[in-house]
C-alpha cells in the first residue's frame, strides 16, 4: 500500500512534468473511481483547468487546479499513476486517464478498485481530519507524548491511524517500532518519554529513509516512470516474517494487531508492558 515515501515519491516525480499543463480530456475506464462529484460533472469541471501544483497530505495526493478547485487522489492499496505519452495504450489496470497538452497523459493503475478521485473547491471536506504530518516541524516528541498520554490502544493500531498521524502505514509503523525498540502491542499510554523520544526519531528516519530509496516496492506500487521504488531491499523487519532478525538472529514474528499483519522481534521488542 502506498505510504507517505510512497505517495511523497509519486509528487515529487509528477510535478516538473505535469505543473502549467492543461487537462485536455478525461477517460474513465471505472466511474467508481469518482467519488465527487458525479462522474460527468467531474469530467467537464475538469476539461480545461491548468494544473497549478502538485502536494501531498498523509497519503493523500492534491492537484491545484487554475480554477481554485483541487483534485484528490487517493491510490488506497495498490493505485499508481503513470505518466505516458499520449499515444500509450492503456493496460487493463487502468481506472482513469488525465489527458494533458504536450502529448502527456497520466495514467492512474488500480488492480484491485480501490482507488479514489475527488474534485472539491474546500480540500478540508476530504482530508480536514488527517492528523499532524510526521515530518514537519511542529511534530515533536513533546506533541507525540501529548498525544499518546491517554491512549489505550496499541502502538502500532495508533501508528497507522490516519487521524492520529497522517501518511504511516503498515510497513513503515513496523520498521519504526523495531528501531525504537518497542512492542507492537504495547498502549500508547504505557510509553514513558524516553521511549517516546525514541520512537519520534525512529518514525522520521524510517520515512526519510523511505522518500530518499523512492518508495517500497513490495506489490503494486510504482514511481510515474514505471520504474520501482528500492525501500523495500532496506527493511529490517517488515514482510520478514520468520527470517532472522538483522540485529539478534532471533526469528521475526508476525502477529495480527487490529486486522494488520505485524511483524516484530521478540527479543529486541520485549513486551514489558501489555495491553
Amino acid at each position: 500500500m502506498p505510504e507517505l515515501p510512497e505517495v511523497e515519491t509519486i509528487k515529487n516525480e509528477l510535478l516538473p512534468h505535469i505543473v502549467g499543463h492543461q487537462i485536455t480530456g478525461v477517460t474513465l475506464f471505472w466511474d467508481g473511481i469518482v467519488r465527487q462529484p458525479p462522474v460527468k460533472e467531474f469530467c467537464s469541471r475538469l476539461i480545461g483547468q491548468r494544473l497549478t501544483g502538485v502536494a501531498r497530505r498523509g497519503k493523500y495526493l492534491i492537484l491545484g487546479l487554475t480554477s481554485h478547485e483541487v483534485l484528490i487522489i487517493h491510490l488506497k492499496m495498490t493505485g499508481s499513476l503513470l505518466l505516458k505519452p499520449a499515444s500509450a495504450e492503456p493496460d487493463r489496470f487502468i481506472r482513469a486517464i488525465l489527458h494533458l497538452n504536450g502529448e502527456t497523459a497520466i495514467h492512474f493503475r488500480d488492480p484491485r478498485k480501490l482507488g479514489a478521485m475527488w474534485l472539491v473547491e474546500d480540500k478540508n471536506t476530504i482530508i480536514g481530519k488527517l492528523g499532524p504530518e510526521p515530518l514537519e516541524a511542529d511534530f515533536t516528541p513533546q506533541m507525540l507524548l501529548t498525544r499518546l498520554n491517554t491512549r489505550r490502544a496499541p502502538i502500532k493500531a495508533l501508528l497507522c491511524d490516519q487521524t492520529f498521524i497522517a501518511g504511516i502505514g503498515n510497513m513503515y509503523a513496523d520498521e519504526a517500532l523495531f528501531a525504537a525498540g518497542i512492542h507492537p502491542l504495547r498502549s500508547g499510554e504505557s510509553l514513558p518519554p524516553e521511549e517516546v523520544g525514541r520512537l519520534h526519531r525512529a518514525i522520521q528516519q524510517v520515512l526519510r529513509n523511505g522518500i530518499k530509496n523512492m518508495g517500497a516496492s513490495t506489490d503494486t506500487y510504482y514511481r510515474p516512470s514505471g520504474e520501482t521504488g528500492f525501500a523495500h531491499h532496506h527493511f529490517q523487519i517488515a514482510h520478514r516474517g520468520g527470517k532472522p532478525c538483522p540485529v539478534c538472529g532471533t526469528p521475526i514474528e508476525r502477529i495480527v494487531v487490529r486486522h494488520r499483519g505485524t511483524y516484530f522481534c521478540p527479543q529486541c521488542q520485549p513486551q514489558s508492558l501489555s495491553t
